[in-house]
């Protein structure tokens, strides 16, 4: 047993060591945006997602060795494999991005609008993997008081971050004629919404 927790924080220091590549590129694409004519958008949740993915991780790795939380085969494999996808769905989203994707909102109207990959069918789909990973992760050693107040507090700073996004990206005209009658999260699989109709703006009424 103890073995399977010190293999959970070798687990937990990769994904932390992995989203300090990620900030990495990151940094290095923002400054190719700006240096191209982006703005840096106002973006209140960001510090918030940052204190969100260290807290889940430091939580996860508390728990497992405070709660002496149990090493549950069956469930570790299930979560590992939701795990595995949702980083499948993130680095797609990175490499389909390229120098577009950024931690933090950037207005690149004029800088043209990505289509392919998972964009073909959903608006963020990087929201869903990495809501998926964070509610997984800490579950592939039982950590289910992190997963359940974690996956509860990402919810929360979700809302935010994606209304700020949404504010940006749908008030480009190139965006909302190619993205914004697609579903945000999850492809429409049973049905195409009518031609011509799009999401009104945030905080906008709905006709």
């Amino acid at each position: 047993m103890e073995l399977t927790r010190y293999a959970f924080l070798g687990l937990l220091g990769a994904v932390g060591m992995l989203r300090l590549v990620e900030l990495r590129i990151s940094r290095r694409n923002q400054r190719r945006l700006l240096s191209r004519g982006a703005l840096r958008a106002e973006d209140p949740s960001f510090p918030w997602m940052v204190l969100l993915h260290a807290g889940l991780l430091a939580g996860a790795a508390a728990e497992v060795f405070l709660l002496r939380r149990p090493f549950l085969p069956f469930l570790a494999a299930t979560m590992g494999a939701v795990f595995l996808a949702a980083n499948g769905l993130r680095w797609w989203v990175i490499r389909t991005l390229g120098e577009h994707w950024s931690v933090q909102v950037i207005d690149a109207e004029g800088l043209g609008v990505i289509t392919t990959g998972p964009y073909r069918w959903v608006r963020h789909p990087n929201y869903i993997a990495v809501f998926a990973e964070m509610l997984a992760l800490p579950l592939i050693h039982t950590a289910w008081l992190t997963a359940v107040f974690g996956g509860a507090a990402h919810l929360a700073v979700l809302g935010t971050r994606v209304r700020a996004e949404d504010r940006v990206l749908l008030a480009d005209p190139e965006y909302l004629a190619k993205m914004g009658g697609k579903p945000r999260f999850l492809p429409r699989l049973f049905s195409a919404s009518p031609a011509g109709k799009r999401p009104a703006l945030p905080g906008r009424p709905t006709a």
